[in-house]
């Protein structure tokens, strides 16, 4: 017996948002661009409610986009965040972000780190988080956000870099509430799968 290949395929739509020209200068326009992506996973069932995507900090420029796709790929770890750092580095051609000390990478999500999450954030090379819902919204439907420090930004920063955090907020949290009013999985370790 050999054991399986891995491979996961991005969803279609997904496509649409290649890296290309268009500059998100501001930080509320590359949160949008990320709560979109959360949003339309959900329109399209290709996953949970969560987005993510990987920008130039210099030119603002999409580099790599992510979305949730635990449910359709069967594996736990394809969070939207791990999902864009992948991607990202592919992209970029090596297994860190912070390979060109002339880049700096910023990676905007549309809620705050899992625990999971929050572990691959210092070796992807990144330079700033930027978060739109908390935790608490997404656990407020359920999803298990995992084991965290209480002091986690204070704990990123400390290694370089910076967080922000309830941006666009409230449209953010407005997606994870349409996921839930849709039956979305919620797909946690403590609950039984039929």
């Amino acid at each position: 017996m050999r054991y399986p290949s891995f491979t996961f395929t991005l969803p279609d739509w997904l496509m649409n948002y290649s890296p290309h020209e268009t500059s998100f200068p501001e930080i509320e326009s590359r949160m949008r661009l990320v709560i979109e992506l959360s949003r339309l996973n959900v329109v399209h069932e290709t996953g949970g409610p969560f987005g993510a995507a990987i920008f130039d900090m210099n030119s603002h420029r999409l580099l790599a986009p992510g979305v949730n796709i635990v449910v359709p790929a069967r594996c736990s770890i394809l969070h939207a965040e791990i999902v864009a750092i992948m991607t990202a580095q592919r992209m970029v051609g090596h297994f860190t972000l912070g390979s060109d000390p002339a880049v700096d990478y910023e990676m905007v999500v549309s809620t705050e780190p899992c625990a999971m999450c929050f572990g691959a954030i210092p070796w992807s090379g990144i330079r700033r988080l930027t978060c739109g819902a908390r935790r608490e919204d997404a656990e407020r439907i359920g999803f298990d956000e995992g084991p965290k420090p209480v002091n986690w930004v204070e704990s990123l920063e400390s290694r370089g870099i910076s967080v922000v955090r309830d941006v666009c907020r409230e449209q953010a949290a407005a997606v994870l509430q349409i996921y839930h009013e849709s039956d979305g999985i919620i797909y946690n370790t403590q609950q039984s799968y039929n």
